[in-house]
């Protein structure tokens, strides 16, 4: 994958992401194509990027969340990276835990009003 490089079309087609998604990305410097002319080039690094990108948005992560994260990387090196890692997934653990008792609440409210329903018929 060394030599692998990605025209923003097959970029948005390999991560399923729309065009808007991805120029969206950039703007906010999450991403930083080669450009020649009006033409993007994504290489293994912005390959990775995205990667880390949609993996931290399923788990909850805010953009500018993972845009400080991944600038730590930059900045300070992979150790630090990883340290403000495991404190963001220690709270969005958290979070997802929280959530997930209130989810457990609202089924367990809603399947009794509808067996409740379901005996009045």
């Amino acid at each position: 994958m060394p030599d692998t490089r990605l025209s923003f079309k097959e970029m948005c087609a390999k991560f399923d992401v729309t065009p808007r998604t991805l120029r969206y990305y950039e703007y906010i410097e999450l991403l930083e194509p080669e450009k020649e002319g009006r033409a993007r080039w994504y290489g293994p690094r912005e390959i990775a990027r995205m990667t880390l990108i949609l993996r931290g948005r399923r788990f909850g992560f805010s953009l500018e969340e993972i845009r400080q994260w991944l600038l730590i990387y930059r900045q300070k090196g992979t150790k630090p990276q990883m340290q403000a890692w495991l404190d963001l997934a220690d709270r969005q653990l958290a979070e997802l835990d929280k959530q997930r008792k209130e989810l457990d609440v609202a089924i367990a409210d809603l399947r009794a009003l509808r067996d409740t329903a379901a005996k009045e018929i």
